[in-house]
């Protein structure tokens, strides 16, 4: 646990409440709820999407949604600010990509949701909401999605304790980290 970092011969601690905070077991209360509240947004969000035909059969929602936001109006600022990020997702468009595209968003929340709620590769499953929640701003769509890649963010960083009380209590332990193996103490 390195709570310690030099940077020019000058020892730069850790502030102990963020040590805690993401290091801290006692801490993973904190992130359970968060965690949850997280896992429901994104299964409700998933929900709608796999009970439509048109995310999951045809992905004609999708096709909806990316065609508008490529647009470039007259008057006013076009939805996505950048044009290297509106060119990717025309080429999508112009690829039909809409049609696999949608169905791996739709079922991809679901995953994300559900491994967030039972704390299982924490981490890792935040990661992914927090691609998809930049992916949604990057596309003009803010609504929520702000606040949910601040949340996953923070999931991100407890990667160690976000998941305690959950899953990754066994997982984290079964395929190695951060609790077994060598201590941080010991030189190799």
């Amino acid at each position: 646990m390195a709570s310690v970092s030099i940077y020019k011969d000058k020892s730069i601690k850790d502030p102990p409440f963020m040590f805690w905070l993401f290091n801290s077991p006692k801490a993973a209360w904190i992130w359970l709820v968060l965690r949850v509240w997280l896992g429901y947004q994104w299964i409700d969000a998933s929900l709608h999407k796999i009970n439509n035909p048109a995310w999951t059969q045809t992905g004609a929602a999708l096709k909806g949604f990316w065609s508008n936001i490529v647009v470039v109006p007259a008057e006013g600022r076009p939805p996505i600010a950048f044009d290297w990020y509106r060119t990717f997702i025309q080429v999508l468009l112009d690829a039909e990509a809409y049609t696999w595209f949608a169905p791996l968003v739709a079922y991809g929340e679901l995953i994300v949701g559900v491994a967030l709620i039972l704390g299982a590769f924490t981490g890792l499953a935040a990661f992914f909401g927090a691609f998809m929640n930049w992916n949604f701003m990057m596309a003009g769509a803010a609504s929520t999605n702000p606040m949910l890649f601040i949340v996953a963010l923070g999931l991100i960083l407890a990667w160690k304790v976000s998941g305690y009380i959950g899953l990754d209590y066994f997982l984290l332990r079964w395929i190695g980290t951060p609790w077994k193996g060598k201590e941080a103490s010991e030189t190799p």
